[in-house]
Order: C-alpha cells, then sequence, then structure tokens
C-alpha cells in the first residue's frame, strides 16, 4: 500500500496560487502570499475578542494603515432594542510614533473610524466599501449575514487607500468572518453547555437535598448563569394574587427578602400566564409597579412552570449600564426556569412522600403501644391490685401500691408519647397540646433532661385560646425557674383539663415539680408573682408546694385557671 503523501506547505500553495492568478495588477500579486499567510494567523481563538484584536492588527499591518477598528453586531440582532454593537476592537500605534508621522493626525483617524462603525451601527453596512482617501471600511460577513464592520483609517506612508488595498481587505474580512463565526458557534456551544450542566445540578441538588431550600438553590444558580448580580425566586401570594420573594442570591445584603411584587404591578398576569418580562431599565420601567429593584440594570423575569401550572418566577438581574439579556440568554433563562420548575415539583412531592412515609411509621408506633404496651402495663397493675387484697404485710402491700402508682405513671407517659407520634406535621398550627409538648422539649436543652409530661382530660377542647395562651406562658416561667434555681435532676408537667375550683368550677391545672433545693427563704419571688397574676387575670390562682424529693424536697408550682362549663 502506498504511503500517504505529505501535506503541501501552505506557502508553496500560495506560491503556486499566485503563479496562476491573471489579469492581476503586478502590485496585487505580490501581496498574495503576504495576504494568505495573514489569513493563516487568523486561526481560532479562546474567544471572539481575541479573534478580533488579531484580524484588526493583521488588517492594520497588511495595508499599512495607522488605526484600525473592527465593530460586531450583536448576535441576536434585536439584543438592545436595535442593530446595535456587541464589541468594538480597535489598533493603532502608541503617541511617541505618531509624533514623528505627517498628514492626518491619530485623533482625526479615531473620529472617522468611531463615524463608520456608528454610521455601519444606523445602517447595517459601511458606507465607506470603496477607498475615500485616507479612509476605507468593509463589512464582515459570513455568508449573508453581515454582523459587523472593519475600519481603516490613515496609511502610515500618507497617501490614500487604494484598489488593492480594498480587494486585499476584503478577503481578510471574509476569512475573518469565518472565523468570528466559528468562534460564536464554539461560544455558544460552551454557553448551551454551561446552561445544561446548571439545570443539572440544580436537579440533583433539590432531590437529593432539602425541598424547603429548593429557591434558594435555584437563585444562585441563575445568578451565576446569567453573569448577573442578583438571583431571586418568587412565590405567589396566598389570597393576594401578588408575588413574594421568597429567596435572593447576592453579593451585598439587598433587603428584598419578603418583598412582594402586588397584583396590580403589569408585570404580574403576564408572568403567572407563562409570559417572560425583560426590563432594560428597572426604575423607570412600568411593567414592574414598584421602586425596590430600582438600584439594578437589565432584568430578566421568567415564568417558574410545569406543565400548565406557574409555580414561581425567576428573576435576574445585572448592574446598572451593563449590557442586556440577549435573545439566547433569554431562550436559555427560559429553558432553565422550566427545568428547576419540574426539579422543584419533583422535590415537593418526595419531601410528600418522605413525610407520609414517616407519619405513617409513626402511627404505626403508635397503634403498637397502645394496643400492646399500654395494655399488659395496664394487666400487669390489675395484678398487683388483685395481689395486694391478698396479702397481710403492709411492708409488702405498700410496695406492690407504689408499683402500682408507677404503672399508672408510665401510662401517662406512654399515652403522651403516642399522643406525639400522631402529631400533624410542622408547618401546621398546633394545638395547646402541641404547644406544652413543643416548650417541654425546649427545655429539655438547658436542663440537660426531658422533664415528663402528663396531659389529662381534653386539653384542646376544653381550654379556649387565651387560657391557653396563658398556660403556655405560665409553664415557660415555671421551667425557666426549675432551670435558674432548683437545681433539680427530674421535672415532672401535669396538665389536667378536669380539675375543679375550690368553688366547684371547672378548671385547668398545670402542675410543674421537681427534686431541686425549694424555694430559698428570702429569696427573689419574681417569676412566681408573675404566675400569681396571670392566673388571677383569669380568676383562678397560683401557689407552690412540696416537690418531689424525699420529705417533699423540692417545688411544686400549682398553675389554675377556670374553664367554661361543659353546657355553656
Amino acid at each position: 500500500m502506498a504511503a500517504a503523501a505529505p501535506s503541501p506547505d501552505p506557502l508553496d500553495v500560495a506560491a503556486e496560487a499566485t503563479r496562476g492568478l491573471r489579469g492581476l495588477s503586478t502590485e496585487l500579486t505580490a501581496r498574495l502570499p503576504r495576504l494568505l499567510e495573514a489569513m493563516r494567523s487568523l486561526g481560532d481563538g479562546p474567544d471572539a475578542h481575541t479573534v478580533l484584536d488579531r484580524i484588526v492588527r493583521t488588517a492594520a499591518e497588511l495595508v499599512g494603515a495607522r488605526r484600525a477598528a473592527i465593530g460586531v453586531h450583536h448576535a441576536d440582532g434585536d439584543a438592545a432594542g436595535g442593530q446595535g454593537l456587541a464589541d468594538v476592537v480597535t489598533y493603532g500605534e502608541t503617541e511617541t510614533e505618531t509624533e514623528t508621522e505627517t498628514g492626518t493626525g491619530t485623533e482625526t483617524d479615531r473620529e472617522r473610524c468611531a463615524e463608520l462603525l456608528a454610521d455601519a451601527q444606523r445602517t447595517g453596512t459601511p458606507s465607506a466599501t470603496r477607498p475615500q482617501g485616507s479612509y476605507l471600511s468593509v463589512p464582515l460577513r459570513v455568508g449573508e449575514e453581515v454582523f459587523g464592520t472593519l475600519c481603516l483609517a490613515g496609511k502610515r506612508d500618507g497617501g490614500p487607500f487604494t484598489e488593492s488595498d480594498r480587494q486585499l481587505v476584503e478577503v481578510l474580512a471574509t476569512e475573518a468572518g469565518i472565523a468570528i463565526g466559528h468562534t460564536r458557534v464554539q461560544g455558544a456551544t460552551r454557553q448551551r453547555e454551561r446552561w445544561i450542566e446548571g439545570s443539572v445540578a440544580v436537579t440533583q441538588a433539590l432531590l437529593s437535598g432539602d425541598a424547603g431550600e429548593g429557591p434558594a438553590v435555584v437563585a444562585e444558580k441563575i445568578r451565576e448563569l446569567a453573569d448577573a448580580v442578583v438571583g431571586i425566586v418568587l412565590l405567589p401570594e396566598e389570597g393576594e394574587g401578588g408575588l413574594k420573594v421568597a429567596a435572593v442570591a447576592a453579593d451585598e445584603r439587598s433587603g428584598l427578602l419578603g418583598a412582594v411584587l402586588p397584583a396590580r404591578s403589569p408585570a404580574v398576569p403576564r408572568l403567572l400566564a407563562g409570559q417572560p418580562v425583560v426590563i432594560e431599565d428597572p426604575a423607570a420601567d412600568p411593567l414592574l409597579g414598584t421602586g425596590v429593584p430600582g438600584r439594578y440594570g437589565p432584568s430578566l423575569m421568567v415564568p417558574l412552570s410545569s406543565g400548565d401550572r406557574v409555580v414561581g418566577v425567576l428573576a435576574t438581574a445585572r448592574e446598572r449600564g451593563a449590557r442586556p439579556f440577549t435573545v439566547t440568554e433569554r431562550t436559555l433563562a427560559a429553558q432553565f426556569a422550566a427545568q428547576a420548575a419540574v426539579a422543584l415539583v419533583l422535590a415537593e412531592a418526595q419531601r410528600d412522600r418522605e413525610r407520609l412515609a414517616v407519619l405513617e411509621e409513626r402511627d404505626r408506633i403508635a397503634r403498637d403501644l397502645h394496643d400492646l404496651v399500654v395494655q399488659r402495663l395496664f394487666a400487669t397493675g390489675m395484678l398487683l391490685e388483685s395481689a395486694e387484697r391478698q396479702l397481710d404485710a403492709p411492708e409488702v402491700r405498700e410496695r406492690i401500691e407504689r408499683a402500682v402508682e408507677e404503672l399508672g405513671a408510665t401510662i401517662q407517659e406512654v399515652r403522651t408519647a403516642i399522643y406525639a407520634l400522631q402529631q400533624t406535621p410542622p408547618e401546621t398550627p398546633p394545638g395547646l397540646r402541641g404547644r406544652v409538648l413543643r416548650e417541654v422539649r425546649a427545655a429539655a436543652v438547658p436542663l440537660g433532661f426531658q422533664p415528663s409530661l402528663t396531659l389529662v382530660g381534653p386539653v384542646d377542647s376544653r381550654v379556649g385560646t387565651a387560657t391557653g395562651a396563658h398556660l403556655v406562658a405560665a409553664l415557660r416561667e415555671a421551667l425557666s425557674n426549675a432551670f435558674r434555681h432548683a437545681r433539680a435532676e427530674r421535672i415532672e408537667v401535669v396538665v389536667d383539663a378536669t380539675g375543679r375550683l375550690a368553688d366547684g368550677r371547672p378548671s385547668v391545672r398545670l402542675t410543674v415539680a421537681d427534686d431541686g433545693v425549694g424555694v430559698p427563704a428570702g429569696g427573689r419571688r419574681s417569676g412566681l408573682t408573675n404566675l400569681v397574676r396571670r392566673a388571677e387575670a383569669l380568676g383562678g390562682s397560683s401557689g407552690v408546694g412540696p416537690g418531689l424529693g424525699e420529705g417533699g424536697r423540692g417545688t411544686a408550682v400549682v398553675w389554675e385557671a377556670p374553664l367554661p362549663s361543659e353546657g355553656a
């Protein structure tokens, strides 16, 4: 098999092509190898700006221009509300070099280049496509698309640009257009990959972490992907029709968390209908109807839509004076928002399933405790009571009696645990039982142990809102006193909704007993005084009695308030 022929040297190809060109001027033919070398030097770069810098320098050196500039139109055409320039790159000699030059000065060259680029910005094509003395401009094309202008001003030799110069620059501009187009494709590909990776990262984070942190994760990621200064997630405000800021990602404190975009804002109906909102100047745009985000520049708001349901709004903004969001960026942001919305819905559904599984397991444990443990304890207590009646020895009878009392207390504590297992999720406002349980559990942290709790009677249904609030405050005060002063090792809390006051009226009685050091003589009693005042304000009473320790050591705070009659 014959060996592959070696690749020809580009300069040899250029020389051969030059010999084959007929009808060209000697000047142009002599400059073609240099043109081909310049075209080869363009190549690709890591970004469009690098390629532009290489092109403008090569063009100036090829035709001997003192100054050159390239203005590149936005890839999306209407990204800035019209035919604008996405990038401008200039090349020119230093002031020291231009001092020795004669003819048109550098400042005039710069001004003329600016005029040519401005003209191209308005019309979409350069006006000086034919040499006009010391100025020349040609369009940068890829296919039929004109996406930029190359401007050259002031020849180093002081002469005008020639037709040969124009032909060389046009060939170079064609190659430059291809190079820039290729770089743009690469940049767009990298941009899409970045947004796709961001969507995947958000989905993984939401499905593997706490769904409650989902809005914060989404806000931080949109800020990163959009090269913005702030990312915001807004959720529909129940009953009001507006949008409330649920998460904010920003380097500086924004003060936006909890802010509301009211329903009267023209942007709200559009967003809730699934339409994006693009705002170039939030301070002046009437769409928002609020001055809260006026400190920011170009802003983009896209709905978080899952199917026909809008679960929220994703917003991001750049600094004032920054470039607007392009059509491509808006499309990518909308796609990201759609993916984030699906991830949020899935994460919420996953959390609901996990919560349901936990509640079902807790319900099973509660049933087992009630059906097995409580019944066995109760049966054991009945056996002991039966044995007690058949014994004549006082010491044995006393021990059995104490064992029966302990079993009774254990049964009450197990029933309290059963109730705790049957509690509704934390986001549901708890009744009085739940509030009492929460206070007792919270006290375990400073105390170093868990106080026991016994709930007797229909606490939730019999105790009114005002009385319940005072009872919880009294419980908190009593537990605080026990922690600060009692040095107790055991605390028992009893809430009894079946009590009676001295005059026979029904009452709810709170008892907090400990085995601590008791109330010292002459010690401060401000906490106990507060308890008395709360009880008396409701028509009840509060006092102290013997504690749980041997010989009554410790303190038992008894707080009592009247309840309405059951027939009332």
